[in-house]
């Protein structure tokens, strides 16, 4: 929790010398433009029926961006796409029926801040496991559930 400006916002001349748009900024960007956004990585969603590809919220001081990385980018930028708090990602964007997403094409990290950013992490959620003790509900490697 925060009581001042989204850390985006202190970096935001910078990102737009690199034409990187903010998420309200977004439905005024042609159909199937290559462009940027960046952001801290609010969610990150795998489903099992979306065929491996990987779903990610990037939250910037105006809004959120949805980013759609497809399996291979993901393999070829899996360490930041997972581990990383703040991302720049490029790609083409997809405005279908007023619904916006980036095809992403490239995934880098961004150095924004030190400060602790939680996301909601589809390799993080699969650690959780039922123990065998009466089915009771326990992180994997966490000694109070062990």
């Amino acid at each position: 929790m925060s009581t001042g400006p989204h850390p985006m916002t202190y970096f935001r001349e910078a990102l737009s010398k690199l034409q990187v748009k903010r998420a309200c900024d977004l439905p005024r960007v042609p159909h199937e433009q290559y462009t940027r956004v960046a952001g801290c990585v609010i969610a990150r969603q795998r489903p099992g029926t979306a065929k491996s590809f990987v779903f990610l919220s990037l939250e910037d001081e105006t809004g959120i961006s949805k980013v759609i990385v497809n399996p291979d980018l993901y393999e070829k930028y899996r360490g930041c796409s997972t581990a990383e708090k703040f991302l720049r990602v490029e790609g083409v964007l997809r405005n279908q029926d007023h619904i916006i997403s980036i095809n992403a094409s490239r995934v880098l990290p961004i150095s924004i801040t030190a400060a602790e950013t939680q996301s909601h992490d589809f390799h993080q959620q699969r650690r959780r496991c039922y123990s065998k003790r009466a089915g009771s509900r326990a992180l994997v490697g966490d000694s109070k559930g062990s």
